[in-house]
């Protein structure tokens, strides 16, 4: 499922899916990192392109790689908690997960005076109940309106590409992944999106400097 259908978007309304009323941002949203090799290159092509993103960072590897999540944050990217192991919402327990997503927030908070709590579910996968007392603890969670699949290595870059420049438009959320498995189909369509948001005059964005 490449775009999120709108009836899936009405049935969770206090997730954030996209920004429907801004006039010309893009709102590029990187999952699984900090990764060596992957995400400086990220940075490097956001940088290229003066683009702003949001990374929904896995505990575990900010912890494992400080010096890339200083640089992530050095460059003015906003910041989301992506869990600290990575685990499904759907396959574990309430209280495991919930203390996940928490031991998480520690390791971003103490990197980052001033954290917003956004959070992104992995694989897209959370429970009614757990997303209730994220909300209530002051979270923003964050979805997607189009998804590249860049980690489907049975599909080629080109395909990825396709994936995201069919369904892009201002106020889009757009998943990639900064991780070794996406990294083949992000080197081909990332450059290339956002060559696409300059010549349409779209300014790509951070999540977390939104008011």
């Amino acid at each position: 499922m490449i775009q999120t259908p709108k009836f899936v978007t009405r049935l969770f309304p206090k997730q954030i899916w996209e920004y429907p009323k801004a006039k010309n941002g893009i709102y590029l949203t990187f999952d699984d990192g900090p990764i060596p090799g992957v995400t400086p290159w990220v940075l490097d092509q956001l940088a290229a392109h003066h683009a702003k993103a949001t990374f929904f960072c896995i505990g575990d590897n900010v912890a494992k790689h400080p010096d890339i999540f200083s640089k992530v944050v050095a460059a003015d990217h906003g910041i989301g908690n992506h869990t600290f192991s990575h685990c499904n919402g759907w396959k574990t327990s309430f209280k495991n997960y919930i203390l996940d997503i928490e031991k998480c927030a520690a390791v971003l908070q103490g990197r980052l005076p001033g954290f917003v709590p956004f959070f992104r579910p992995p694989y897209g996968r959370i429970t009614p109940k757990q997303a209730k007392v994220l909300h209530a603890g002051g979270y923003t969670i964050v979805m997607w309106s189009v998804l590249s699949k860049d980690y489907d290595q049975q599909i080629s870059g080109e395909q990825c590409l396709k994936n995201v420049l069919k369904h892009i438009k201002p106020g889009s959320i757009v998943v990639f992944h900064d991780s070794l498995k996406a990294f083949k189909n992000l080197q081909y369509a990332l450059p290339k999106v956002l060559e696409h948001c300059t010549q349409k005059g779209w300014q790509c964005k951070a999540l977390a400097v939104l008011k």
